[in-house]
């Protein structure tokens, strides 16, 4: 009985002491692992399918497409070396890289791998426009009349008519290249890519784990081979306020946004990093191609959305500056020039709607006599998450003689009546899918009507579709951009929307933490960062 509790005693020892030597050995690696969190959890890691951040940021670490942006919003080659665009601004024809494989797996046999080719760029755009796929990219290939392979390594795709935009819609993850052979493997468990990490593990609603991929192509300034980290770890904890706690207790490396349960406690009213973070924590911010803002919807049978008096009244009568300070702690841009945001040219040079109380109430005058209406009405239609900002507005409207109530609905809800043309006013937001200003001005011309279009104001302007057709057909940068900026003005003019504000990206990140960088599309790139110990 002695001998047997001997044993058992030091049996737990040896069990006590390989565990020491495990967790001494993972906070050692613990520098080579990048770890955030998901709250939304993520829904396929197949790039046909990355419509939004939470997909989209899995799918940037495993995949690479013809053509990227830089932080700057400049094209460049991914695994393209090189392009060249015909005359008639038709057809682009890309040179690949000889670079580039694909991630080691089974399927490509003895070899385990093999070189990126320009058949598997063909078919990967292709797939898009597959109906068996449904993918909700497949609008990026609308104005593609041809994709052909020409060679191993030469790619040509040929538009039906110009839009000199495109270049920028192939850095769109839905471009992203994956091998013909995909067409045998689930996404789930076995998503092959050319990117900086490879996929390791997946368990749904848990975590999902990349690995370094010991092939990729890129190096550092220097040459040293990419990636740095060793992993990437992603959870998937789905509250915010969880999130918020293990970011600052240092089991997550980065956060990004803001969220109204810890906002007050990790930024000043200022916009600011609360100092009592700073000694372990840094913060970024910049503009984020996204504009924020509440929808008029045009073919509506009250006069009130008829009315551009009082579209330009609700626009005058209240403070952006204040409603950015109080509410969003100074993240973001008061939206006073027109609806294209901050960070990309063609933008109004038009001032556009700065707080005038005493006009708003003159234009509202106006619209009754013009109308015989003796109580304006407005109804706004928001959801959960933007009800602070739809009560501030109220607040400061009805000082203007406007009854105003809010409609709070689910975000389903309210994307389903707005295209459907059922909501007099809706709070909404465009994020760019590709940094040219035409993707924003694309929300206002009369052929993109909703349910079919992204018009869900249903403005329809006959000067509008001229300047906008006619941008389409030029492929000259500057006069694009001053057909764009008379398009803004018109909107400003005309008052369809009220831009709230333009979005800021705002990332915070752990200090041993470098090289993550910060962009106007808050892409979360990877592939060059580095943890201290």
């Amino acid at each position: 009985m002695k001998s047997y509790s001997t044993l058992s005693l030091l049996f737990l020892l040896i069990l006590i002491l390989l565990s020491s030597c495990s967790d001494d050995d993972f906070k050692d690696r613990d520098h080579l692992v990048f770890r955030y969190n998901e709250h939304a959890n993520i829904t396929s890691l197949d790039p046909a399918f990355a419509k939004d951040q939470r997909n989209i940021w899995p799918t940037h670490q495993l995949y690479n497409t013809l053509v990227k942006l830089d932080e700057n919003l400049v094209t460049k080659g991914d695994i393209a070396k090189n392009w060249s665009i015909s005359e008639d601004g038709l057809t682009y024809t890309f040179e690949l890289r000889s670079d580039v494989y694909f991630h080691k797996h089974r399927i490509f046999g003895q070899d385990s791998t093999r070189q990126v080719l320009a058949q598997d760029v063909e078919y990967s755009l292709k797939r898009l426009t597959d109906p068996k796929v449904a993918s909700p990219g497949s609008w990026v290939m609308s104005d593609v009349e041809r994709i052909e392979a020409k060679n191993d390594s030469v790619i040509k795709i040929e538009l039906k008519q110009k839009f000199p935009a495109f270049l920028g819609l192939l850095t769109s993850k839905f471009c992203s290249v994956i091998p013909m052979e995909m067409n045998e493997l689930d996404f789930q468990t076995s998503p092959i890519g050319t990117g900086a990490f490879k996929f390791k593990r997946w368990e749904i609603g848990e975590k999902l784990v990349l690995r370094k991929n010991e092939l990729y192509f890129k190096t550092d300034d220097i040459g040293n081979p990419l990636p740095y980290l060793e992993a990437v770890a992603i959870t998937f904890l789905p509250d915010k306020q969880s999130e918020f706690l293990a970011f600052v207790q240092g089991k997550l490396d980065f956060l990004s946004g803001l969220d109204p349960s810890y906002k007050d406690e990790l930024i000043t009213i200022s916009g600011e990093l609360n100092p009592k973070f700073e000694t372990n924590i840094s913060m970024e911010k910049s503009p984020y191609l996204n504009t924020e803002y509440l929808g008029f919807y045009l073919d509506s049978e009250s006069e009130e959305m008829k009315s551009r008096a009082f579209r330009q009244a609700i626009n005058y009568a209240f403070d952006r500056d204040k409603m950015i300070k109080f509410l969003r702690n100074n993240i973001g841009i008061p939206a006073y020039r027109g609806f294209i945001p901050e960070g990309l040219s063609g933008r109004s040079k038009t001032e556009g709607y700065t707080y005038q109380p005493e006009k708003a109430r003159a234009l509202i005058q106006k619209f009754k006599e013009e109308t015989g209406v003796k109580t304006p009405q407005l109804t706004i239609s928001t959801n959960p998450s933007y009800i602070d900002l739809v009560e501030f507005i109220q607040k400061e409207v009805q000082k203007i003689g406007v009854r105003v109530e809010i409609d709070v609905m689910p975000p389903s809800t309210i994307r389903q009546k707005r295209s459907a043309g059922q909501l007099d006013n809706f709070r909404a937001s465009w994020i760019a899918d590709y940094p040219d200003a035409i993707n924003y001005l694309s929300l206002f011309y009369s052929e993109n009507f909703s349910p079919n279009g992204p018009n869900y104001t249903h403005f329809k302007n006959e000067t509008y579709d001229q300047l906008y057709e006619e941008a389409l057909s030029i492929t000259n940068d500057s006069l694009r951009y001053e057909l764009y900026a008379r398009m803004d003005s018109l909107l400003i003019e005309e008052a369809p929307v009220i831009p709230l504000y333009y979005d800021e990206v705002v990332r915070f990140r752990s200090k041993a933490v470098e090289g993550l960088g910060i962009n106007p599309f808050n892409l979360l790139d990877l592939s060059e960062v580095k943890k201290s110990k």
